[in-house]
């Protein structure tokens, strides 16, 4: 219990075998439940899953097991829910599996931690806040707010991220929020049971489709300042693929959130602006390399060449004029984020500390 409310921490597993034991220990005693999701690791995973939760449930004292938690998995009140994919699905199917579960448990605020060992579990209360005290509805990391922050982040990953965080604005419709890659989050169980989890997707671009979703849905959003994290673990992802699958599904998410918002729902000029400017800068840059084409073979390619730029030049002024408008339709879904030393001193204020312990610094 914390500040009033039940909360539960979904652990994703692919092969993971050598970290997801000690995150699953580590989670601080103020949550109610674990719900450690294996997606079909090749690896030991599983048994390390296993076996810890075999041995955190048996230490589990007489508080834990009074929970008047509502319990789906049979009523004996476990802390910690081992379950496993009978096939692997993605990242995305795992959350969402802790997500319906959670859900179903009556659990209030639903955390994520992955099994990599990245996440920090002594700022979790700093996750969970803004939705525990109803600021938000979701509530993510960012790594990119300061350069000490993101002191940790390699070039690579900094500037790959900078780019989805762009790209994820324009789909999602959250100009405000960063690091979309980011996957220590809280959501409340009212947005879990309002989202459509069916049509997100199962794969790694789980985390930028979600936010097109709740943005679609109403939910608020709050960024949560953290630092960048990065041990011995090894990532999965394939990058060439996965860009060119997340760049197409948020091309295809910005389109079904136009469309639903402003087209559907009511009626936003921002739609308007956003395919004369498509269309300005395509068009501006089509008649652009046709005049060049045409001025290397000797032939006059100067007045189609202006025509094209001041083509180009008002698409640009329409794309602006959108991004105005869609943000200003969104400003309401943004919570502002505080600083780390705000939100310590709120902590420290709230005199709820009293209603958790310390998070576990050592594995069992």
């Amino acid at each position: 219990m914390y500040k009033g409310k039940q909360i539960g921490v979904v652990v994703t597993a692919y092969d993971e075998a050598a970290f997801v034991g000690r995150v699953i220990e580590t989670v601080p005693d103020f949550v109610d439940r674990i719900y450690a999701i294996d997606d079909r690791s090749p690896d030991e995973s599983w048994d390390v899953i296993q076996r810890v939760a075999d041995q955190l449930n048996e230490e589990a004292d007489d508080e834990t097991a009074d929970s008047e938690l509502a319990v789906a998995d049979g009523g004996d009140g476990r802390r910690v829910v081992p379950i496993r994919h009978e096939e692997n699905h993605g990242y995305g199917a795992a959350v969402k599996t802790g997500y319906r579960r959670a859900a179903e448990d009556g659990i209030d605020v639903v955390a994520v931690m992955n099994g990599d060992g990245q996440m920090d579990p002594a700022i979790l209360d700093r996750i969970i806040d803004p939705v525990v005290t109803g600021e938000a509805d979701y509530a993510k990391g960012n790594r990119l707010l300061s350069a000490e922050d993101r002191a940790d982040m390699s070039t690579f990953r900094f500037v790959g991220n900078a780019m989805l965080t762009g790209l994820s604005k324009f789909a999602s419709g959250y100009w405000s929020i960063g690091d979309p890659q980011n996957g220590y989050t809280a959501i409340s169980r009212e947005a879990i049971e309002e989202l459509d989890l069916e049509s997100i997707t199962d794969q790694y671009g789980f985390l930028n489709h979600l936010l097109t979703h709740l943005n679609v849905a109403g939910c608020r959003v709050a960024d949560v300042p953290m630092s960048a994290v990065y041990g011995d673990e090894e990532s999965s992802i394939k990058y060439v693929p996965f860009v060119r699958f997340v760049s197409l599904l948020l091309l295809r998410s910005f389109c079904w959130r136009l469309k639903t918002r402003y087209v559907v729902r009511s009626f936003n000029p921002a739609v308007v602006y956003y395919a004369a400017g498509t269309a300005g800068l395509a068009g501006g840059a089509a008649g652009v390399l046709g005049s060049a084409a045409r001025a290397i073979d000797g032939n006059d390619g100067f007045t189609a060449g202006l025509a094209s730029f001041v083509a180009g030049l008002l698409g640009l002024v329409s794309l602006g004029t959108a991004i105005r408008l869609d943000a200003e339709a969104n400003e309401d879904l943004e919570v502002p984020c505080a600083d780390a030393t705000e939100q310590e001193r709120r902590d420290g204020a709230d005199g709820d500390r009293d209603e958790r312990a310390p998070a576990r610094s050592e594995p069992r």
